[in-house]
């Protein structure tokens, strides 16, 4: 119940937050995504601050306001406080409080105080949360977000505005709160920023149910000491949930995207997640034309885990004879897909993720793969040649095949494409959960949502790599080559044939029956044929 009313005011905070940027025109304006997110971020770094001096400092937890009886501490002793926290932690000064903003708001040019404070944290923490361009250039954690209203005699008040509707909500209840928790109120603070403007970058939010499964089925036993990767990361939902499945304690996680927007979003999922100690991997880039990730000789980072909802179609062609070179021969082994002639932005780029992912797995390394349906049975081009260096590495785990509408904004139906380097024995699984679910009404969309038992069944079937009929079966790749490097479950579902017994009487009867129809349906053709005949002798005569 307290997570339930917690959730329900964070939205209601957020939906505030909005409110005040439409009251100063920013209403679905481009900048309001950075206003909304890195407020958020600010106000919920303030709490977990005040959450860990606590834990530190139980004088800190007894006071009536920890803020007040903070500011009774030397300076040497507030230095020696922050040297005590976690590394991962975000490090405040006594100015940065939200409270000190909220007690200064008669300062003239408050909206000045209010962007140096934000900027002065970003500068404090600057090694911890900053992201990386792949050219090495730092994106700072916070923005000047006043200088987005365009009226300056505005700024002052909406900055007040913001901070007066931060100051009487707190996170501290909720920071013992796992994965779950935080991607519910992850998923409505960014959904109506989830697209770029131009359509151009997969997905930023992957669903819930389509992370859990790859998750649950790339992690069936306990790891440790691991990597996990995403090189189109998005907001990163695929990595928080993989992260959480082995244990944010013990892995490292790798990210890479061409997209400013979701970078910043993953970054925020990180803080979020408590996956603090992995920011100084995400890195803003072109994965495939410059793999940032790499090892002292230069040969591109192998992981033991990858995640990626890969963009199905993107214009690439300019970027295509760069890609096409000597040294990456190996890396591109299937080719390039084709240039379409006219609406280059339909070129189908995916495969060039899928190789790019195979490429990237350690010796042991799994990955899952959200594919176009249609890849797991093209009969030709890239598409075919992929499945076909699957099943001859034997590197193939299995594929699940997925309701249509699992994604409300694409008519695309998906499969998960799962690899595994250490599957050499075989036993593929092979599923068609398309069946499943219960659509709904999304907006001017339909979505298919998936039951927990429904995530359940596909998890636990897969793992345990049981047949089910007409819904999963268990393959070898010989098996998989006699069917043409087809992934799809129903050409391998058995076609049942019904039987019944009947006696000899019965049997005899059914004959007769079957005789006495055809002797009729022969005597009815012999009449008509004569009537035509005669007709068409008729035509003659005239």
């Amino acid at each position: 119940m307290v997570t339930q009313n917690f959730t329900s005011q964070t939205k209601e905070l957020i939906d505030n937050l909005k409110g005040v940027c439409t009251s100063y025109g920013l209403g679905n304006d481009g900048n309001e995504f950075k206003i909304i997110t890195q407020v958020f971020l600010y106000k919920f770094m303030n709490d977990k601050f005040g959450y860990e001096v606590k834990l530190l400092e139980p004088k800190l937890a007894a006071a009536e306001s920890w803020e007040k009886e903070i500011a009774k501490y030397s300076d040497q002793q507030y230095e020696m406080l922050l040297l005590r926290m976690s590394p991962d932690s975000a490090k405040l000064k006594r100015e940065h409080f939200l409270s000190n903003l909220y007690n200064r708001q008669d300062t003239a040019e408050f909206a000045k105080l209010f962007d140096d404070t934000l900027r002065d944290i970003a500068i404090f923490n600057n090694d911890i949360f900053s992201v990386k361009t792949g050219t090495g250039a730092k994106i700072v954690l916070f923005d000047e977000l006043s200088n987005y209203i365009t009226d300056s005699s505005q700024r002052d008040n909406f900055c007040k505005a913001i901070v007066n509707q931060l100051v009487n909500f707190s996170f501290e209840k909720i920071f013992n709160q796992k994965f779950d928790f935080f991607s519910t109120i992850f998923e409505y603070l960014i959904k109506d920023y989830n697209k770029d403007g131009g359509g151009k970058y997969a997905e930023y939010y992957t669903p819930h149910a389509v992370a859990k499964i790859m998750a649950c089925i790339l992690v069936d036993k306990p790891v440790s000491n691991v990597t996990g990767y995403d090189p189109s990361s998005g907001s990163g939902t695929l990595l928080m949930c993989l992260a959480h499945e082995i244990g944010v304690d013990r892995c490292t996680i790798y990210s890479q995207d061409i997209s400013q927007k979701s970078t910043s979003m993953l970054r925020l999922n990180l803080i979020l997640n408590n996956l603090v100690h992995s920011i100084q991997n995400i890195i803003q880039g072109n994965t495939l034309l410059v793999p940032y990730h790499t090892n002292e000789d230069k040969s591109l980072k192998k992981f033991d885990y990858i995640v990626s909802n890969p963009p199905f179609k993107l214009d690439f062609s300019e970027w295509v004879s760069s890609l096409d070179t000597k040294q990456n021969s190996e890396r591109f082994f299937a080719g390039f897909p084709n240039v379409p002639k006219k609406d280059k932005d339909k070129m189908a780029i995916y495969p060039l993720f899928i190789q790019h992912i195979m490429y990237s797995l350690s010796t042991k390394g799994r990955a899952a793969i959200v594919v176009p349906t249609g890849f797991i049975t093209a009969q030709s081009g890239i598409e075919k040649k992929i499945r076909e260096r699957l099943v001859e590495q034997k590197m193939l785990r299995g594929v699940v095949s997925m309701p249509s509408n699992i994604f409300a904004t694409t008519g695309t139906n998906v499969s998960i494409l799962f690899l595994d380097k250490a599957n050499t024995k075989g036993d593929i699984v092979l599923m068609d959960a398309s069946k499943l679910g219960t659509t709904v009404k999304d907006g001017k969309n339909q979505k298919t949502l998936l039951s927990e038992e429904e995530e359940k069944l596909i998890i636990e079937t897969f793992n345990k790599h049981e047949a089910k009929e007409d819904f999963s079966v268990v393959v070898s790749y010989e098996q998989i080559k006699e069917k043409n490097y087809s992934f799809s479950a129903g050409q391998y579902f058995e076609v049942k044939i019904e039987y019944t017994d009947i006696t000899p009487a019965e049997f005899e009867a059914k004959m007769n029956s079957f005789k006495t129809n055809l002797d009729s349906l022969f005597a009815e053709s012999k009449t008509l044929e004569k009537e035509i005949q005669k007709q068409l002798k008729g035509l003659r005569y005239e």
